[in-house]
């Protein structure tokens, strides 16, 4: 629960389906592509593992001068006699699955934003620059009881739908929540394997509550295949509290009064944060996917517009 006043319609709190649209306007200078800016978070150690369009084998043929040599089929060439060389033509497009968490733990932020609006619009921001790009989008948007699947296409009303759906389950979100959940992240990282067979890029935008041991084997495969991303959305107070703040907090079961006035109360929150972290960069570091921080402190696109390479968050 936010310490701001939340007041009806206000993207802050909530988002629909018709402003999420809105966001690709914007957008335009963000890419998945392989070529990324000098300073985008995506470059240096992690640029290999933005692999592109695959390749489609189109047909086997006599070597032409100037064929790369390295296209030869040499078993071919030795069988026949000549010189044969394989012809790869670039696929049309490449999927993108999108993970999208907007359980009642994403319904948080001390500052401006909610966790649930900055994974939001993110995501929305991802899913406009994947389709302006020519690839197919889809994502699986989960709360704590509710999921929306939609597999990956190349169409506008495709995108629309996956945004209305984006918009109503944030919609639904609100502090006096008290689901039993049925929907876990690992359910959700589960489904994601059946759906990215391979060469998908796959996004979570998530706080990653719930991350468990389980968790580390299900990423690894994700990783291990496809271009994987993590956008970790965080709240400042993961890191201090703010002095005299008051928060009234739920894991949907239970419901706690926090106050920041107590130092060692301060700590552990700290402390969980910093562990939850931590494991994640660990398998970052050990399975070679890049994380993406993102916090509820300043406005979505000002900030992948910094972290995708573009100074000051300018495009």
């Amino acid at each position: 629960m936010s310490k701001t006043a939340v007041y009806p319609n206000d993207p802050r709190i909530h988002v629909d389906g018709p402003h999420l649209l809105r966001l690709g306007l914007n957008s335009g200078a963000i890419s998945l592509l392989p070529r990324q800016p000098a300073q985008s978070i995506l470059n240096g150690r992690h640029a290999s593992r933005l692999r592109g369009r695959g390749l489609n084998f189109e047909e086997l043929r006599n070597y032409l001068p100037g064929d790369d040599i390295r296209t030869i089929d040499w078993k071919v060439t030795a069988r026949t006699g000549e010189p044969h060389v394989k012809v790869y033509t670039e696929e049309r497009d490449r999927p993108a699955l999108l993970l999208l968490d907007q359980r009642v733990s994403m319904f948080f932020g001390t500052e401006t934003f909610m966790k649930s609006v900055i994974a939001a619009e993110a995501a929305a921001i991802i899913a406009h620059r994947v389709l302006g790009q020519g690839d197919r989008v889809g994502g699986i948007v989960f709360g704590d009881t509710d999921l929306a699947e939609h597999r990956p296409q190349r169409r506008a009303a495709a995108l629309t739908r996956f945004l209305s759906s984006v918009g109503a389950l944030n919609s639904m979100l609100n502090a006096s929540m008290q689901p039993e959940p049925t929907v876990t992240l690992n359910n959700v990282l589960t489904q994601a394997i059946r759906i990215a067979h391979n060469n998908t890029i796959v996004c979570v935008f998530s706080d990653f509550d719930g991350l468990d041991a389980a968790s580390e084997e299900l990423i690894r495969r994700l990783a291990a295949s496809n271009d994987l991303i993590l956008f970790n959305i965080s709240d400042p107070s993961s890191k201090a509290l703010k002095p005299d703040l008051k928060l009234t907090v739920s894991d949907g079961n239970q419901q706690i009064e926090l106050d920041s006035s107590d130092p060692e109360l301060s700590i552990r929150i700290s402390a969980a944060m910093e562990d939850r972290l931590d494991q994640l960069q660990l398998w970052s570091r050990r399975y070679g996917f890049p994380i993406v921080p993102l916090t509820t402190a300043e406005p979505t696109l000002k900030q992948l517009l910094k972290l995708f390479g573009h100074q000051g968050g300018r495009q």
